[in-house]
């Protein structure tokens, strides 16, 4: 079988089937493998496939499990709500992880290696076809690959998306900067690095969390730009970057010298569609649902997807031990795509939700304010076990209404 991509949607795909027993042969358009960014969080849902997988330990040599995810308010720093992440991962089985991307993109390809997976370069794959026996991929080279089943997981510009919607990448008008601070910097030595701490505030927010074992602080600004709003095309610019954040805390500001300022990342997601199967080609990962990253679920998605159809090719074989593709591949899309269009409607409503000014921000914060720590009830659906039939898929949370909040300026008033 064909897997085009060499993301890390790609390679947790290629693994996972080839843990089946199947020959994967994997398609990557780039000279040589890599991964762009920096920190990626890992949720016990993607933790628990990594433990299947065998590749947990590694991962955890390479990463940070911390100990609290905290949020704040970007304007004033103060604290509004927590997870004790030790807790949730006596409740889940897995640990929360933070790990460098292109740290998890190695683990993952060298996987892949050690279980025989083909891997190509320079393969960029530029149409797709349905055949009497399966599927065809075609290069910009003209050379063409063959096999039973080909998985795109192309990424958000995907070329096998269209055999299935005539859609474009929806702009959010956000943009994010990224960059990491050694240890041994001023900045970071008043920073606890077993904290993932996420500062909320109108119309940005910020991140930061230790990496590599703690040899460096991960930092993320994220803003609205107002010329994208404008309809320019110039839009995210580091002027943009500090206009953004002139309103908040000192902590926040002191981080902004210590981003990449050459380069920046503009965020889009696709609306959700529910078809991801055209014949013998089927979509994965970002292809499928890219997502804004409020909930830090996107490549944990693409990871659930390669896991869930290998589960499912290996429930649904012929008598010979073949797999049966057509039983797999309508499995596999009778539970991603609710699932996924889920987590991209969720991650766009949280990021409103952190964005917000003026009284709705008030009433955001005195609802998280009010939250139990121990209350798991907006992520039981994300974090437990990953569903494989649509009855496995857990109920969604019960968002509470902004208007049940009562502010803390408007409480004061009351009281006096």
């Amino acid at each position: 079988m064909i897997v085009v991509g060499g993301g890390i949607g790609g390679l947790g795909a290629a693994f996972s089937l080839t843990r089946q027993g199947l020959a994967v042969r994997l398609l990557e358009s780039a000279p040589a493998f890599g991964e762009v960014g920096a920190g990626i969080q890992l949720a016990p849902n993607c933790t628990r496939i990594l433990d299947d997988y065998g590749l947990l330990q590694e991962a955890k040599s390479l990463g940070v499990v911390p100990d609290a995810m905290i949020m704040r308010d970007a304007v004033d720093g103060d604290e509004l709500t927590r997870l004790d992440l030790r807790d949730l991962e006596r409740r889940y089985g897995f640990p929360y992880l933070v790990i460098h991307r292109s740290d998890l993109h190695g683990l993952l390809l060298r996987a892949c290696g050690r279980a025989g997976v083909e891997l190509i370069n320079d393969a960029q794959v530029t149409s797709y076809e349905n055949t009497a026996v399966g599927a065809r991929v075609t290069l910009a080279s003209g050379r063409t690959h063959e096999a039973g089943v080909v998985i795109a997981a192309d990424g958000l510009h995907s070329v096998a998306r269209r055999l299935l919607v005539d859609d474009r990448p929806v702009s959010s008008a956000y943009v994010a900067y990224r960059g990491t601070v050694p240890a041994d910097r001023e900045r970071v030595k008043s920073v606890d690095l077993g904290e993932v701490v996420v500062y909320i505030g109108p119309g940005c927010h910020f991140v930061h969390y230790g990496l590599r074992g703690g040899e460096m602080l991960n930092q993320v600004a994220v803003f609205e730009s107002p010329k994208a709003l404008a309809g320019r095309e110039d839009w995210g610019t580091p002027d943009e970057l500090d206009a953004a954040f002139a309103d908040t805390c000192d902590f926040v500001r002191d981080g902004l010298p210590f981003m990449w300022r050459d380069k920046w990342w503009r965020m889009f997601d696709r609306d959700p569609i529910m078809n991801w199967v055209h014949g013998r080609i089927a979509l994965l990962g970002d292809s499928a649902h890219p997502p804004l990253q409020y909930i830090a679920q996107g490549a944990i998605m693409a990871i659930e997807d390669g896991w869930v159809l290998g589960e499912h090719v290996a429930r649904h074989r012929a008598a010979d031990g073949t797999p049966d593709w057509d039983a797999a591949l309508a499995a596999y899309e009778s539970v991603r795509p609710e699932h996924c269009r889920r987590v991209v409607t969720t991650s766009r409503a949280w990021g409103e939700l952190w964005h917000l000014d003026g009284v709705p921000r008030e009433q955001r914060n005195a609802l998280l304010r009010a939250r139990a720590t121990a209350d798991y009830s907006f992520v039981d659906w994300l974090y437990g076990p990953t569903a494989l039939t649509p009855d496995q898929e857990p109920p969604m949370f019960e968002p509470i209404p902004l208007s049940s909040a009562i502010p803390r300026t408007a409480a004061q008033g009351t009281a006096a």
